[in-house]
């Protein structure tokens, strides 16, 4: 194990990491809160009752755990930037299995909107929209860092289009998750 001096980056980075830890603590806390109000334990008629009729909560829940594991990714990468000096290969490994961690949420989160979803009748064939809306979210905060990188190499008029349209895209899907008729309401205009 290699220890080397904390650079003033990696003291700016340490300043992110304990910034976006306590606001994921915050997000997480907040859907775990909502989505165990919801949890009727043996009886699944009077959870389905009690999810139904409180959808818009349980839907700021579901967003509320996307925040989460976004701020997760985020501070992932802040982790490494702080950690990787110190040890590259046990860094890179514990990043990896958290990577892993977060995805197997992102898909937990899916769950809930498709068990929304027969919930009020509307089948299962949207389901996949559910999961393009959740895909989307992280794509799109992806693509915004990778866009925001072109800036030096391109005209910045053409980065900047680059990192509007990802945050759109972000944003969007972040939106449609939250406010389920927004989606509906936006398909018929185009």
């Amino acid at each position: 194990m290699t220890i080397s001096t904390i650079d003033e980056s990696q003291q700016k980075v340490a300043k992110v990491v304990g910034v976006v830890y306590l606001f994921a603590m915050v997000t997480a806390a907040l859907a775990e809160y909502f989505i165990r109000r919801f949890i009727m334990p043996g009886n699944a008629a009077e959870t389905a009752r009690s999810v139904m009729a409180h959808e818009r909560l349980f839907h700021f829940s579901i967003a509320s755990e996307l925040i989460t594991l976004a701020s997760t990714v985020a501070l992932l990468a802040a982790l490494y930037v702080i950690l990787g000096p110190v040890n590259r290969r046990p860094a890179f490994r514990a990043k990896a299995f958290r990577v892993v961690v977060t995805a197997f949420c992102v898909g937990m989160s899916l769950t809930g909107l498709d068990g929304l979803r027969l919930l009020s009748g509307a089948g299962y064939v949207g389901a996949q929209g559910a999961g393009d809306h959740v895909a989307f979210v992280f794509l799109g905060l992806g693509s915004t860092l990778f866009t925001s990188l072109w800036l030096n190499y391109i005209p910045r008029a053409l980065a900047a289009m680059g990192v509007l349209a990802s945050l759109l895209l972000a944003t969007g899907s972040f939106a449609f998750i939250i406010v389920p008729k927004l989606a509906k309401i936006v398909s018929r205009r185009s």
